[in-house]
């Protein structure tokens, strides 16, 4: 059998790798939040570290799915890749910025609150996170025009979309964090590794939703517009 072509194998790996590195990114950075001290019991938070990693894997797999990709890696997931670069990078200045105890507190706080309030408090007190993922998704359209010269056919398109994704994506941050960080409260742990954790599993899971509704557009209008050719 025929050896696949040099770039077909290099495409193939870089979509294997590319969730493989996200992945080890998130339990690095919660492993690095848990030796700061902002801790509960080290089971837990094992436990916590676990939950997120298998959420995140199982997004970038459903987002696989739903946008698969014969090649290299596809727009969400370039999108998605870069987003987590910019979230990772801004919550470092966050995390310097309010030091440990803060965000553990801003945690705590946030997790009796509800949806709107809290991603009120988030936008406050995490901005450089929140920045950091919406810069880094938008970074995706001029990168995709690089990687793929037809891209700049559709940048409006791509534009549209990429807002879709990104509300899709602050939306998901706040509800994972709430709903790990309840967790966690009601354990009477340290409320950050879950807060951070939920934020990374719920940029992933609005991704996907976001990705599977508008693929979920175009086919039905798709379908729609072949009934009445017909």
């Amino acid at each position: 059998m025929n050896a696949p072509p040099h770039w077909l194998a290099r495409g193939i790996g870089s979509a294997a790798l590319t969730p493989a590195v996200l992945i080890l990114l998130v339990g690095l950075t919660l492993w690095a939040v848990g030796q700061s001290g902002a801790v509960g019991t080290q089971s837990h938070q094992t436990v916590v570290i676990l939950l997120t990693l298998a959420a995140v894997a199982a997004g970038c797999a459903a987002l696989a799915w739903i946008r698969p990709q014969r090649a290299g890696l596809s727009p969400p997931h370039v999108m998605l890749s870069l987003g987590f670069g910019g979230m990772l990078l801004g919550l470092l200045y966050d995390f310097y910025d309010a030091g440990p105890a803060r965000l553990d507190s801003l945690c705590a706080q946030s997790a009796n609150l509800g949806f709107m309030d809290s991603l009120q408090l988030h936008l406050e007190f995490l901005p450089g996170m929140h920045a950091g993922m919406l810069v880094g998704g938008l970074l995706a359209i001029p990168s995709l025009r690089l990687l793929r010269a037809h891209c700049g056919r559709y940048l409006c398109s791509l534009f549209a979309q990429n807002l879709m994704c990104s509300s899709w994506m602050l939306v998901g941050m706040t509800a994972g964090a709430l709903w790990l960080s309840r967790w966690q409260l009601a354990a009477g742990t340290s409320t950050l590794p879950g807060m951070l954790g939920g934020m990374f599993v719920g940029m992933t899971w609005g991704m996907v939703i976001s990705v599977a509704l508008y693929r979920g557009f175009f086919t039905l209008r798709n379908r729609a517009q072949t009934k009445k050719a017909a």
